[in-house]
C-alpha cells in the first residue's frame, strides 16, 4: 500500500470575488493550504474555510504569500529575508487565529506562488521561512517542493517537512517548476496528469519538459481547485487512486 497527501490550495476568495468550488473539493482532499489575506482571501472567507476543513476532518494548513493581491502572489518581489520571515509569521497568526477560535490544530505551512518558488530556489529566503515557521510552533509540517532548498532549509532548521509534487505542472531538468509563462507548463489533459502523478508516486521519477526522467519524492500531491474541471479532476485522481492502491492521508501520517 502507497500512502500519500492530497493537498489544495483553498479559501481564494475575497469581497464580491469567488475563486474555485471549495465546499466540494474539499470533500475529496486530505489537506487545504488556506490562504491568509496577503495573496487572496479575506477573514469572513478564512473564517468559512477553517469552518469548513473542520467539518470534513481536513487537516488545516496555512498558505502565506507575497503582498499582491492584484497579482496573486504570482509575480516575483524583491523582499529581504526578515521581511519574508514576518511576512509569514504573521499571516501564519492571522490563520492560527481562527483555528484556535474554533478549537483545532494548525498542521503545516506551505508557502504560496512567487514565495514558494522564489525559497525554492534560494537558500538564505529559505531558511528565513522556516525559522519564521519554526518560531510559532515547531511541530508544524513545511510543505515544500520535492528536492527544492526549502526542504534543505526545513532540515538545518530542524522543522519536519513533506516533499510536494504538482499533478498538473511540468517540471525543469533541475526539479523546478516550468514557469507558468511558458507553454507547455500547464498539463491540461487530466489523463496525462494523473498517470503521471500515479508513475511519481510509484516509481519515484518524472518526465521534465525535455523529456528527461528525473528522481523525485511525492509525499503531497498538488490538485488545484480554481480550474474549470478541479472538481472532475480531483474525483478522478481518488477513483485512480483507489484502483492504484495509493491511500490518501493527511500529512502527519507519512512525515
Amino acid at each position: 500500500m502507497y500512502r500519500v497527501d492530497l493537498n489544495c490550495d483553498l479559501g481564494e476568495s475575497f469581497g464580491n470575488y469567488k475563486i474555485g468550488c471549495d465546499e466540494d473539493v474539499i470533500q475529496y482532499i486530505s489537506s487545504a493550504n488556506i490562504a491568509c489575506g496577503f495573496h487572496a482571501s479575506d477573514p469572513l472567507v478564512m473564517d468559512k474555510t477553517v469552518k469548513l476543513a473542520k467539518e470534513y476532518e481536513v487537516a488545516i494548513g496555512a498558505h502565506p504569500g507575497l503582498a499582491d493581491l492584484s497579482g496573486f502572489g504570482r509575480r516575483n518581489m524583491n523582499v529581504s529575508c526578515l521581511e519574508a520571515k514576518t511576512m509569514v509569521q504573521y499571516q501564519i497568526g492571522a490563520l492560527n487565529a481562527f483555528c484556535i477560535a474554533h478549537k483545532i490544530q494548525m498542521k503545516h505551512v506551505k508557502p504560496h506562488g512567487a514565495l514558494y518558488n522564489m525559497a525554492g530556489n534560494n537558500l538564505d529566503l529559505a531558511l528565513a521561512i522556516c525559522d519564521g515557521i519554526k518560531s510559532i510552533s515547531s511541530q508544524l509540517i513545511l510543505l515544500g517542493l520535492s528536492g527544492s532548498k526549502l526542504l534543505e532549509a526545513a532540515k538545518i532548521i530542524g522543522l519536519r517537512s513533506a516533499s510536494e509534487v504538482f499533478a498538473d505542472r511540468a517540471y525543469n531538468d533541475d526539479g523546478s517548476l516550468v514557469s507558468r509563462n511558458i507553454e507547455g507548463a500547464v498539463i491540461v489533459d487530466e489523463n496525462e496528469a494523473i498517470n503521471r502523478v500515479v508513475r511519481m508516486i510509484k516509481e519515484r521519477k518524472v518526465e521534465t519538459i525535455n523529456g528527461i526522467d528525473i528522481p523525485i519524492n511525492a509525499e503531497s500531491i498538488c490538485v488545484h481547485g480554481d480550474g474549470v474541471r478541479s472538481l472532475e479532476f480531483v474525483k478522478k485522481i481518488n477513483n485512480v487512486f483507489k484502483n492504484e492502491n495509493i491511500e490518501i492521508t493527511e500529512l502527519s501520517n507519512i512525515v
